[in-house]
């Protein structure tokens, strides 16, 4: 089956003829989907990377597409085209992916590679500038003092795009659950732009497509500002969004009050997946038209939860 055949099928009909992995619609809705690769896959995979270690990764960025050119042959190169096939999709665009034994903390460096192969796949992850690294690898617990919501346990952390205060273009972010302690909550909320019930309201108001600023935080370690609105269309005209809560600065009371009233908005929306992520698995979603958050967590003393993110930009997609 070659690439341009595969992407003329649904992920499910690929999920019947596919080699070393299955797809199926997710519980929570069709438009996530659950990837999840054969025991085999995992295990032949992990040994033919062995030879390469995390930072061999880290200091030579062609090893990451070295890694993702061996999963897809191992999977028939049938991979690579379903992975565009659901990220691209409008109606889809995101998945839930496994794969069997990398549940394991002492396997988390496995769980970068596999993740990086997938993710180099369909594009190539930006520079974190949070970590010095092309992922980041962050640590949540009962107790934080950072500078903004992404550590903080108890509450929750509102629905947003990635990437919206660097200039370098955010097509994907995947997120994988690399260790969790004494954990009661925290599922990841997901919440797709077409099923936003209040999407034609604030896409036809003056002020979507208005360039506003936005700024990070220290944590971030990016200093420069940017401009850009929190609305623009795709190649098809349909929305998409730049959007986080934390980090746009509005400039006058009338920008103010509109991003209030998106935000709430979003957050009360009945549309909102929350999905729970096992232990070595990751969520990759298409970051123009779906936003993530996370849900609260119970308090513990003892909590414990180990994340690694990688976002980037997607490379040369063949679609019919």
């Amino acid at each position: 089956m070659n690439a341009l055949t595969a992407l003329k099928q649904s992920p499910s009909d690929l999920s019947r003829s596919s080699i070393g992995f299955t797809v199926t619609p997710s519980r929570q809705s069709p438009r996530l989907l659950e990837l999840t690769f054969t025991t085999e896959v995992t295990q032949q995979f992990l040994q033919e990377v062995a030879q390469w270690p995390v930072q061999a990764l880290e200091y030579k960025s062609f090893l990451r597409f070295r890694v993702a050119q061996i999963l897809d042959d191992l999977c028939g190169n049938q991979l690579r085209p379903l992975l565009f096939k659901a990220l691209l999709s409008r109606s889809e665009g995101a998945l839930l992916v496994a794969a069997p034994g990398l549940d394991n903390v002492a396997q988390a460096d496995e769980m970068v590679k596999l993740a990086t192969a997938v993710a180099h796949l369909v594009g190539r992850s930006n520079f974190d500038a949070m970590s010095g690294q092309y992922y980041a690898r962050f640590v949540v617990q009962n107790v934080d003092n950072s500078d903004s919501y992404l550590r903080q346990p108890h509450r929750v952390m509102e629905l947003h795009n990635d990437g919206t205060y660097v200039e370098e273009p955010t097509d994907y972010v995947l997120m994988m659950k690399i260790d969790e302690q004494n954990m009661q909550g925290g599922n990841s909320l997901l919440l797709h732009l077409d099923d936003w019930e209040h999407l034609e309201h604030f896409f036809t108001h003056p002020l979507a497509r208005h360039p506003m600023r936005w700024a990070a935080p220290p944590s971030k370690n990016v200093s420069k500002d940017i401009w850009h609105p929190v609305f623009d269309v795709d190649t098809q005209g349909r929305p998409v969004m730049r959007y986080i809560d934390q980090f746009v600065q509005p400039k006058d009371l009338q920008e103010g009050t509109w991003l209030s009233a998106l935000s709430d908005a979003l957050e009360t929306s009945k549309q909102i997946l929350s999905v729970p992520v096992p232990v070595g698995q990751f969520l990759l979603i298409n970051n123009l038209f779906w936003l993530h958050g996370r849900d609260r967590f119970t308090p513990h003393p003892d909590l414990r939860r180990e994340l690694m993110r990688q976002r980037g930009y997607f490379c040369d997609p063949v679609m019919p």
